[in-house]
């Protein structure tokens, strides 16, 4: 029997299903049909974009000036022991610390693994993460600074708040390794329209996996704050507030600071890409279809894609779409 509602249906019931280690499914339900991708949309971006994690931003090797060079008695070059380095997760101990600078020193012959970067000051969440192999009578001497942020920041933006001799690197700060949803139609009072929203959400170790739900919910509840206030007093104000947003910062930095393959960098670079907002605006098949893209350099991309919070064809929203483009159709008449 239809009915006519004053009001939508409030959601009553949720469960936590502890899946694994350091991941777990959120089930929340019932929610009127359409409510559910208006909630779960948005929240999994600021899983992505605005969970607290830690991530290496400077480097300094002894015997070393540039992230080209090799390092005497060291199996892999710098660019090799960076790339090793960016996949160590580190945990800054103090919670009141937002920066630990780290010193080391490792004599060979030694087999160099993330478990031996563990002080008193940090700790590391995966401890079999391979470094780097140090040859016989070699020494490796290196300091390190970690810090807490949110997000995807280029190595560009961090040159200038590090000291000059140290080698600035993209820092991934989000914890969250994977965060997808799945909305399922439910039974309500003989109504079958009703949905049910699954959230499975896993982190790498630096915070448990509810801990960085509730994160971005309770971002979510402050950034909506905003039109708790008396709006009628901000009419007539023409501040354009997404004109100043970080999601639109984050689509337009450079591709050439996402550190991709040399093979998969040429292949965007000779399209004329140089945007993070140029590929999130493609479909799957666009992206699969731009010259000489092959399978490697497709998944290349669609990971780093998804650390920043855009998997390949998913949606951006109106605002920040029309910004977006406006932002690219200038740059590329200048």
């Amino acid at each position: 029997m239809n009915t006519i509602k004053v009001e939508p249906y409030i959601p009553t019931d949720i469960n936590i299903e502890e899946v694994s280690t350091n991941r777990i499914k959120i089930s929340a339900y019932p929610f009127e049909s359409g409510y559910a991708i208006t909630f779960a949309h948005p929240i999994r971006r600021l899983l992505f974009s605005s969970s607290v994690g830690y991530a290496p931003i400077a480097l300094k090797i002894q015997g070393v000036t540039h992230e080209f060079d090799s390092i005497r008695g060291i199996v892999e070059d710098v660019s090799h022991f960076i790339s090793n380095l960016k996949n160590i997760r580190f945990l800054i101990k103090d919670k009141d610390l937002d920066r630990a600078s780290l010193h080391y020193e490792f004599k060979g012959p030694m087999v160099l693994s993330a478990n031996e970067l563990n002080n008193e000051m940090v700790s590391v969440v995966n401890p079999d993460a391979y470094l780097a192999t140090i040859n016989e009578n070699a020494v490796l001497n290196f300091s390190l600074v970690v810090r807490k942020g949110i997000g995807y920041v280029p190595s560009e933006s961090i040159r200038g708040t590090i000291e000059e001799d140290y080698i600035p690197l993209d820092a991934y700060f989000t914890p969250v390794k994977k965060a997808v949803y799945e909305i399922e139609n439910m039974l309500v009072e003989d109504n079958p329209a009703y949905e049910k929203v699954i959230f499975d959400i896993e982190t790498d170790g630096q915070i448990e996996p509810l801990a960085v739900f509730k994160e971005a919910i309770s971002i979510m509840h402050k950034q909506m704050s905003i039109f708790g206030v008396d709006l009628s007093a901000s009419v007539g104000s023409n501040k354009n507030i997404a004109e100043d947003s970080g999601e639109l910062k984050t689509l337009m930095i450079k591709i050439d600071s996402l550190n991709l393959s040399a093979r998969c960098f040429n292949c965007l670079d000779r399209s004329g890409l140089k945007y993070v907002g140029e590929l999130v605006i493609m479909t799957e098949n666009e992206l699969k279809n731009i010259k000489n893209m092959g399978k490697k350099s497709y998944d290349e991309i669609a990971e780093k894609l998804e650390e920043l919070g855009y998997p390949v064809g998913g949606e951006v929203a109106d605002d920040i779409l029309q910004l977006l483009n406006r932002k690219l159709a200038k740059l590329k008449n200048n």
